[in-house]
Parts: C-alpha cells; structure tokens; sequence
C-alpha cells in the first residue's frame, strides 16, 4: 500500500498551504478572540473548491478522493482550528447523509449548494441529555405522508451560526430507542426554527458553535423512517477521518511554532534548542505526529479502495486527538511563561486540541469500536 501523496494531492496540499499561510494565518488569532464566524475566508475557500472536496461534479463538488480530503482539513488546521472545523463539518458531517441517503431532488436542493460553498451546512445530533448514547433523545418528530414536524433543541451545533441547511436528527419512534431516530434537512428559513445561544467554548472559538430550537418546525426526511441512526454512524466514521487530519495539522503547526521559538529563545547563553530537555519534547512530538498521519492517510486510503476502513479511522482519530493534545503542552512548555500567555499561538493549539479526544464521540468511544472490530 503506497501512503505517499500523488502529484495531484501534492499540488492540493500546496495550494491549501499557501492559502492557510497568506489568507489565514494572519487572521487566525482574531477568529479564535473574537469567536466571529471566518465567512470571507469561507467564500475564498468555496471558489477553491474546498468546500466539497469528495463530493462528484455533478452535484458542484471538486471529486477528490479521500486522502485530499484529509490533506485539505490538516493544513487549514494548522494555523486555524476553527476554519478547519468549519470545511471538514461541511465536507462531511453535512453533505453525505445527503448524498448517500437523500432523493435525486434534494441532491440537487440541497447538496449542491453545499458542496458549491454557495450555503454552509450543519449537523445538529448532540443534546443536552443525549450525547454518546442517542437513543436518549428527546426531540420527536412527527411525520404524516410527505409532511414533517420536528420539536425540541440541539446543543453544540458546529457551524450553527451561519448555516442555512441543517441535517437534524429526531426520534419518530421514542419506543424503539436508536432504531426510532429519522434524519432530517431544515432550512435555516423554515418556520419555527430559531438560532439560540452560542456556546462559549475554550477552543475551537471560531466555528459559529451554537444552539438551535425547534419548535413546530417543517423538515424534510433523508431516507426511511428508523434511518436515523445508520446515517449517523455513517457519515460519523467519514467524520472521523477528518477529525483525525484536524488534530494532525494542530499538532504540525504547535511543532512548527515550537521549532522556531526553541531556535531564537536564548537561555545561558544559547539557543533552548540546543538544550537536550527541548530537543527530547520537541523529538517526541515529531515522531508522534509522523504516526498519526501514516494512520490518518492508511484509514483515507482504504475508505478510497473501498475496503475496511471503520477501525482504522478510530484508531487514526483516537491517536491523533491524543498526539495534538501532547503536542500543545509540549509547545507550551518549550514556550516556558511565554506560553502561558496569549501573547503566543501555542496556547490556542492546546486549546483547540482538547476537544479532538472530545466531540465525534470520545477517545473511550473510540477504543469500543476498535476492540469491537477486532474482536468480530
């Protein structure tokens, strides 16, 4: 199995980090103190083609493969999380329950404007008592021939704030648990669907993270009734990979960021780089971002060979989560005081990658589905 990029992917992940390096670094550090949702580098990124990387052309996606995909979201995240966040939640999370559940007529509704970037998508599954485990959900539809009703709220509602299509699960069937749950497409236009709260996050601050209300609310339904589930796990295993090139880029840019600092900062006398205790952290990091991305584009690979790829897609999200997380203290700690202030990136790349291990299902999670697949 070949894991090195081909001409084209290679060509991409130029083009993406020149954009990340002149279009987004330099606004980086005021998306994340702001919490303003990046909607100008959005439309940049649309007219690239980045905002439906694997989407085919036919409904106004680019038709790469996978493993673009994955180079695209690592180095957008390596200088901004949250725009990151904002294109792999579209690219996936958003745009394939429709394009592997939906009819040809809300392909090209919905999906194609999605995929163009002319809308942003979003993905409203998590609520307040309902998080790992959805059979616990409480919001219900109701669904009468063609017609559909949803009532209830979602919390932590990536994109939220300035998406204008939501894919939204309710349960149609509270009796059957998980095998009740229905997946939806609301307008952010339909009637009795509100906007609430944004959620003030330590990380990930730029991503239009937020609430949303239903209160009577028209829907229109993704597959058959009972769907719900299957096309969150679906599309969720999809999301992993991406997740998994998230946390890679924040790791590659705390150990850029590390690199440089440990070769200007002077102490007695000399570069810190120069100290064996930096070179140990900064040594460690690298090798462990290495790891992660050699199982970050095995897991795109296979899903791109159609073979197997639900486990190695945990596996790369679990190790990866984890590998940014240690990458941002060790850049914090190369940093010494320096890092412990805003003044710095560094600290904003710890930030940011707690919440890798966190959202798209836990690193505990994780670990099931793993030993789940090996023991089958």
């Amino acid at each position: 199995m070949d894991l090195n990029l081909s001409p084209d992917q290679q060509m991409l992940q130029d083009m993406v980090r020149k954009f990340a390096t002149f279009e987004l670094e330099p606004v980086a550090a005021e998306i994340d103190k702001t919490q303003q949702f990046p909607t100008e580098t959005i439309k940049k990124l649309a007219k690239l083609g980045l905002m439906g990387i694997t989407i085919p052309p036919e409904y106004g996606g680019a038709g790469f493969d996978t493993v673009s995909y994955a180079v695209a979201v690592e180095e957008l995240s390596r200088v901004s999380a949250s725009t990151g966040l904002v294109v792999l939640v579209n690219n996936s999370l958003a745009t394939y329950p429709i394009y592997l559940y939906g009819d040809e007529t809300q392909k090209q509704k919905y999906l194609t404007p999605l995929a163009k970037g002319d809308k942003i998508g979003s993905f409203a599954l998590t609520e307040i008592k309902s998080g790992s485990d959805i059979s616990d959900m409480e919001t219900s539809a109701v669904i009468d021939g063609d017609s559909c009703i949803i009532n209830g709220k979602k919390c932590f509602v990536t994109n939220g704030v300035a998406a204008e299509i939501f894919i939204v699960f309710a349960s149609t069937d509270k009796t059957k648990g998980k095998d009740g749950l229905s997946c939806f497409i609301v307008e952010r236009e339909n009637e009795g669907f509100s906007v609430g709260r944004n959620e003030d996050l330590i990380g990930m601050r730029g991503a239009g993270t937020c609430e949303l209300d239903f209160k009577d609310c028209k829907a229109d339904l993704i597959g058959k009734e009972g769907d719900g589930a299957k096309v969150a796990g679906d599309v969720m295993d999809i999301c992993r990979i991406g997740i998994a090139a998230q946390a890679v880029g924040i790791g590659q840019g705390a150990l850029e960021d590390s690199i440089k600092y440990s070769k200007e900062r002077q102490q007695f006398g000399r570069p810190i780089c120069k100290f064996q205790m930096v070179q140990e952290l900064l040594a460690e990091t690298a090798t462990r971002i290495s790891a992660a991305r050699l199982l970050l584009y095995d897991a795109a690979l296979k899903r791109d060979l159609k073979k197997p790829y639900v486990k190695e897609a945990a596996m790369a999200k679990l190790y990866a989560s984890e590998t940014a997380m240690l990458a941002g203290k060790n850049a914090v700690q190369i940093y010494g005081g320096y890092g412990y202030t805003k003044d710095y990136p560094v600290e904003r790349y710890m930030r940011d990658a707690k919440v890798t291990e966190i959202y798209e299902q836990p690193s505990e999670i994780q670990k099931l589905i793993i030993a789940q697949k090996l023991l089958e």
